[in-house]
């Protein structure tokens, strides 16, 4: 089983943040930027704002399980950085809401 590909570092984030297109769902926002490498890097980032650590690595759980499922239909040589949406409610979130706001947002841009 093969690992997903991460940024680790602060300013790998931020190089996409700042010149990556950016998408909005209803729970997640992602930003999109060529990386002209052949793998998919991803980067998730919730803020200390949503809660305590237990629900923010809930939602980090459920955005990589929704990624590691869809990854083999996505477009290669993406920067892809995943950014809870602080007006979403933690306590209504499920894996097949959370998949289903993933899914569509990687419809929408185009990365199917």
């Amino acid at each position: 089983m093969r690992r997903i590909k991460t940024l680790k570092k602060n300013y790998e984030i931020k190089n996409v943040l700042s010149r990556g297109r950016f998408y909005l769902g209803k729970y997640v926002t992602i930003y999109i930027k060529d990386n002209n490498k052949n793998e998919n890097y991803i980067g998730i980032a919730v803020n200390t704002k949503i809660g305590k650590a237990v629900k923010r690595n809930r939602i980090k759980r459920l955005i990589r399980e929704s990624y590691r499922i869809n990854k083999n239909q996505l477009k290669k040589g993406k920067d892809i950085v995943f950014m809870w949406n602080k007006h979403s409610n933690i306590e209504d979130i499920n894996f097949s809401k959370m998949n289903e706001d993933i899914c569509s947002l990687m419809n929408k841009a185009n990365m199917v």
